[in-house]
């Protein structure tokens, strides 16, 4: 990393891996990535109601961050394949977390409404 990128990393760790997932669609195209190199149109399908312009915006930062790498084959029709770096797929744990506690979150609230039909009967 640049020693000019590394000076404007925030100091919290927390918020250095908030600020590489820092919008809602990059651990979704993570997601999607983990399990193996996806071409363009792959992931515009499986990370779904994400625009073009979006998908390749966020596809550009995470490359820029060096999250994942892009490689383009000069034929026709063009074709760009994206993989994730060994740094992106070392956030495969920090999802894991993510979906697991999204998990449980889901269940605590589904307790929760069960809870309050009990009571408003």
């Amino acid at each position: 990393m640049a020693e000019t990128d590394l000076k404007n990393l925030p100091k919290n760790a927390v918020e250095i891996t908030l600020s590489m997932l820092d919008t809602k669609w990059k651990p979704l195209i993570i997601k999607e990535l983990l399990t193996g190199t996806k071409r363009f149109g792959e992931l515009k399908t499986s990370v779904g109601k994400i625009t073009q312009k979006v998908l390749t915006s966020n596809l550009r930062d995470m490359e820029e961050k060096g999250l994942l790498k892009r490689e383009e084959y000069k034929q026709i029709p063009p074709r760009v394949d994206y993989t994730l770096t060994d740094i992106g797929y070392s956030l495969a744990v920090v999802l894991d977390a993510m979906e697991e506690w999204g998990g449980a979150y889901k269940e605590y609230l589904k307790l929760l409404l069960k809870q309050e039909k009990k009571a408003s009967r």
